[in-house]
Formats: structure tokens, C-alpha cells, sequence
């Protein structure tokens, strides 16, 4: 039994560390909005990718990057409605 607290007593320590690593609540819109920004972060990130896109789109590295901290602000579009139950 006491093993059981450690591990849950640890998983509520790094859910409230971490906020992509959801909990609970996390609605499906927010961990795919989590999932989202945390790619968009990592291609910022990684200059190879980042280059790798630059070269794709035919844009400069500069104008990706802003077009990638631009989707940051809604992944997937503005929020579903909220049902008042």
C-alpha cells in the first residue's frame, strides 16, 4: 500500500511540474493543444529542422519561425464550448 502512495504521491509531483504532462481533468482539446505546442517548440529548436522547413516553403528561417510562434497561440483552433452540466 505504501509503494502505491509513493508512485501516485510522484505522479501529482510531476503533473504539477510539468504542464504537458496533463492530469486527470486535461480535457482531449488541451493535451492536443499541449502536444502541439510542445512540436512547434521543438522545431524552433532544432535549427537543422528548422533550416529543413525554411528550405521547403521556400521562406526565410526568420519568417518560419514567426509563422511557427504565430500557430503557437491556437494549435488547433479556438476552444470548444464548455457544457455547463
Amino acid at each position: 500500500m505504501g509503494e502505491r502512495y509513493n508512485i501516485h504521491s510522484q505522479l501529482e509531483h510531476l503533473q504539477s511540474k510539468y504542464i504537458g504532462t496533463g492530469h486527470a481533468d486535461t480535457s482531449k482539446f488541451e493535451w492536443l493543444t499541449n502536444q502541439h505546442r510542445d512540436s512547434l517548440a521543438s522545431y524552433m529548436g532544432h535549427y537543422d529542422m528548422l533550416n529543413y522547413f525554411a528550405i521547403s516553403e521556400n521562406e526565410s528561417k526568420a519568417r518560419v519561425k514567426f509563422n511557427l510562434m504565430e500557430r503557437m497561440l491556437q494549435p488547433c483552433g479556438p476552444p470548444p464550448e464548455k457544457l455547463d452540466d
